[in-house]
């Protein structure tokens, strides 16, 4: 339970400006000390979130049990493999509480592989559904849809990840999101074997300490992403089985890395008998009656918060990926569309009264505070990153402090601005003083993920940095022996651009993978509109692995950034201004000791570039964006004294170019 007086005192201290809405700040504090209350009732929320070791198919000493929350059903039966797909002979027993339906099976009568759904009646009418808390799926063939697997193999995976599970990150995330299925070059689906033996080792030579995946929840539609969930305990059957799942998990740890999961709870998949729409006959089951139960955007169905069984669910969801499958933390997509009763859409969200009125939901504020409670509680170690983009006050404060408890939040904005500076600007008229107010500005006390770009800057409809900057030159002009002004102005200002989000916009830091060396091309997963190609859902590794092509030389500058960053331990350290000039297109700043400076005038060399605000003593260049072996023209000494004279210091800094 939060003590609301103190809490509500720690937000007030944390951001003055959040006083005018104490009444608001009051109602969340104690919405979610009421459900807690009633939650939990003097156990844990560790405790509570179970739901997973008691539905679905559990084995006990008498056989098996089944169980699953059907609360309107009026007839359930289990039909699969092991009675022929019979709609008779198994039915299930309601209990007396809650609306939970039961079968006792007895040893030897059902078997882990074995092909299952539920058969429901309500009014009268009988329909197919899959258990909520299956453990795997597999497209069925004949069905032309998803059908349930009884998933609990003899022998228990052996886990090799003592060392490192649980165990805090010593620097600050350095993320690699990942979509395991178009991970390879081939065309066609990738492994999560294929992931863990090729991707991983590649991750970790690259400095990267943590990996994202995305997609990882069954979901009957490939090309969503991964973002419209049907059986949210399922590791979609498209990369194996949950077994090769633990393996590429323990494989990272064994390599350093942690692994977050890309989890999506604030909508849900709503096709018909492949997902949770209409379980037990009703809408209202899992998600918001009427208009706001559809996403009127995503054509998707929304989670009803404030109800315990819901709930119960998202949370035993998440207990479950950590405990079975050993993620370190969760990406939580979506939370602006959680956090708000129209989702978002249309709103600015330019004064605070724009997070405080009737189009908040405070039960979703509630359910996220719980949540971030509770992977805290399991694993302290565990890392939580909110994709919010409205600006919540608190999201990544203590949830003590009446906040939502993320450890960080997305800093959505940032691709945002180098996506409007690009599309409709030029490299040289660029306003250098918006730009450095839009990659500092944050909330106080707030930790922030930054990148330039992620997945959903690759879609297809839209460009990667590299090609918006090269565009139709990407195609004819990546050998290292051409140099078409437009592919070089395009390769330094790549190196700059990540480095000045790295550096400046960056708590933590995230990078789509392919995007560290410039991958040219989009995403566009297998559809009808393109013939159900994989051309485009795929990565190029040759691409980087080609000694001929610059994308090497954008490798060799991410590696050595990242490098750079982990030696220095710069990221969380105070950042102080020293030099905005917008006439020069100059940046230079100070963090965790180290200087950077940054010319973004495209064809203006400083000769003699001056700035003070610097400590006494003498300084020598220790990072360079201009080397040669990043396609630079090493002009950049490494051996030059640059001592602070009369309180100033001097230093020579090329055009589009960083140090």
């Amino acid at each position: 339970m939060t003590d609301e007086k103190t809490a509500l005192r720690a937000i007030l201290k944390v951001d003055p400006d959040l006083s005018c809405f104490k009444p608001d700040l009051l109602l969340r504090l104690r919405r979610r000390n009421e459900v807690e209350k009633r939650l939990l009732n003097g156990i844990t929320l560790s405790e509570f979130a179970n739901g997973h070791h008691y539905f679905g198919f559990q084995k006990d000493k008498d056989g098996w049990v089944f169980r699953e929350w059907l609360p309107e059903a009026e007839a359930v039966w289990l039909i699969g493999d092991f009675n022929g797909w019979n709609g008779e002979s198994h039915p299930l027993t309601r209990l007396s509480c809650g609306g939970v339906w039961e079968r006792h099976f007895a040893p030897g009568e059902l078997q882990h592989g074995q092909h299952v759904k539920l058969l429901v009646q309500k009014n009268g009418e009988r329909f197919e559904r899959i258990p909520a808390y299956i453990r795997r799926c597999e497209f069925d063939e004949n069905l032309k849809r998803l059908c349930g697997i009884i998933w609990m193999p003899e022998e228990p995976f052996e886990w090799h990840d003592q060392k490192h599970y649980g165990a805090p990150l010593r620097t600050r995330p350095l993320i690699y999101e990942a979509h395991v299925g178009m991970a390879q070059e081939e065309q066609g689906i990738g492994t999560y074997r294929q992931f863990a033996d090729f991707n991983l080792p590649y991750i970790a030579s690259l400095g990267y300490n943590t990996v994202q995946l995305m997609a990882i929840a069954e979901h009957p539609y490939y090309a969503s992403f991964g973002y419209q969930v049907s059986s949210f305990f399922a590791p979609t059957h498209r990369f194996g089985t949950p077994e090769d799942l633990k393996y590429l998990i323990d494989k990272a740890h064994s390599l350093g890395l942690r692994v977050l999961l890309d989890v999506v709870h604030a909508h849900s998949c709503q096709n018909l008998g492949e997902s949770l729409w209409l379980q037990d006959g009703t809408p209202y089951q899992y998600f918001c009656p009427g208009d706001r139960g559809s996403h009127p955007a995503w054509g998707t169905k929304v989670f009803d918060y404030g109800r315990d069984e819901v709930l119960h669910f998202l949370l035993s969801n998440l207990k479950y990926w950590q405990e079975e499958f050993h993620f370190d933390g969760f990406r939580f997509d979506g939370v602006t569309s959680m956090i708000y009763e129209n989702h978002g859409l249309g709103e600015n969200f330019v004064s605070y009264d724009h997070y405080f009125s009737y189009n908040t939901n405070v039960d979703a504020l509630t359910y996220l505070a719980l949540a971030n409670d509770l992977i805290h509680e399991v694993n302290p170690a565990a890392i939580t990153v909110a994709e919010e983009m409205s600006g919540m006050p608190g999201m990544c404060l203590p949830t003590k402090k009446a906040g939502m408890g993320f450890d960080y939040r997305l800093a959505m904005g940032v691709p945002d601005v180098w996506i409007r500076l690009l599309k409709e600007h030029g490299c040289d008229e660029w306003d250098m003083g918006k730009l450095w107010y839009e990659l500092t500005c944050r909330r106080p006390q707030e930790k922030n993920i930054g990148y330039c770009e992620s997945h959903d800057q690759a879609l297809v409809g839209d460009m990667t940095l590299i090609f918006r900057l090269a565009r139709a030159q990407m195609y004819t002009g990546m050998m290292k022996d051409d140099h078409p002004l437009t592919v070089d102005i395009a390769m330094d200002m790549h190196k700059l651009i990540r480095f000045v989000t790295l550096s400046l916009a960056a708590d933590g830091y995230l990078c789509f993978m392919g995007n560290e060396f410039g991958h040219p091309e989009w995403i566009d997963f297998p559809r009808e509109g393109n013939g159900w190609s994989y051309l485009y859902a795929r990565r190029q590794w040759s691409l980087m692995q080609n000694p001929d092509l610059k994308y090497r030389d954008l490798l060799a500058f991410d590696k050595a950034m990242i490098s750079f960053t982990r030696r220095g331990r710069v990221l969380g350290k105070q950042t102080r201004c020293l030099v905005v000039d917008n006439d020069r297109k100059l940046f230079a700043f100070e963090r965790g000791g180290f200087i950077y400076v940054f010319n973004f005038h495209v064809m203006r060399a400083e000769q003699h570039f001056r700035f003070s605000g610097v400590e006494d003593g003498s300084y020598y260049a220790v990072f360079s964006s201009d080397k040669k072996e990043f396609s630079g023209q090493d002009r950049i000494s490494f051996t030059a004294e640059h001592p602070v004279i009369g309180g100033q210091m001097e230093v020579y800094i090329p055009p589009r170019c960083a140090m």
